[in-house]
Formats: C-alpha cells, structure tokens, sequence
C-alpha cells in the first residue's frame, strides 16, 4: 500500500467523520434543539466555552456538544431546583465561542454551577420552560 492509498484512506475517514458531525447536529435541531455554548468550569479569561446543542425534555435541559461522537447529552440540567444567579453579556474573549447576540446565564442547581450562554430566541424560550413548571413548584427566581 503506497502513500498515495494512506492519504486517501485518512481523507475519507476525516471526511466521514465530519459528515457524522454535520448530520448529528442538524438532526438535533430539526428534534427542537436550539444552539447553546456551556461551560462548567470558570476561567477568568473566558476559556472553557463549549458549543452545542440544547433540547428540551420534559423537566430535563439536554445539552449535546457539537464535537462529540456520543448519543447521549454531555449535560442534562433538571429544573428543579436550578436558579439563574447571574445574567450577563459576554466578555470579548469568550464571544468567539457563542451564538450571535448571546446573553450569559450563571445557573445554580443541586449538581453544580454552569454558565450557559444563548440568543435572544433561545433565551426567551429557556426562561420559559423555566417559569412553566408544574403547579405547586416555586419559580426559581420569585421571592
């Protein structure tokens, strides 16, 4: 097998590999999802963003990084009990790693901290599965 053959038995398996990517991702947002950038742990300098794909599933927020081979969510976020701590507008160096005109969320939840950052439209939609919980449920944020 010469190098011309590796080459191109590389180039098809990057290429398949991209092709699982772009088909999972599209898949996912055809399903409902809404594009959503994550982070679990904080860096000052505003590493540590991770892009994605949010769905809704009943009380569950499922959270599917874009560069990952998995079927099942990097993230599942509960609602209950999950409080919005902070909101924010990102810093200049962490832009590079959000959706367009996204607002940053500092999340508090039984399972830890969670920055997620999304656009207006996904934002809207976000805070109102938030609100929509069942009755007898408290809304995180309305004392």
């Amino acid at each position: 097998m010469g190098i011309t053959e590796i080459a191109g038995l590389i180039l098809l398996g990057v290429a398949i590999v991209i092709a699982y990517f772009a088909w999972r991702r599209i898949r996912l947002l055809r399903e409902g999802g809404v594009h959503v950038a994550l982070r679990s742990k904080f860096d000052d300098r505003g590493r540590g963003w991770h892009l994605g794909v949010g769905h809704y599933r009943g009380d569950s927020f499922a959270w599917f990084r874009v560069l990952s081979l998995g079927s099942r969510p990097d993230e599942l976020i509960s609602r209950d009990g999950l409080e919005i701590g902070a909101r924010r507008e990102p810093t200049g160096p962490e832009a590079y790693a959000m959706p367009v005109g996204a607002t940053v969320l500092r999340c508090r939840s039984a399972s830890g901290e969670v920055e997620i950052a999304m656009g207006p439209d996904a934002l809207t939609g976000f805070l109102s599965w938030l609100e929509s919980s069942p009755p007898g449920r408290s809304i995180p944020w309305a004392s």
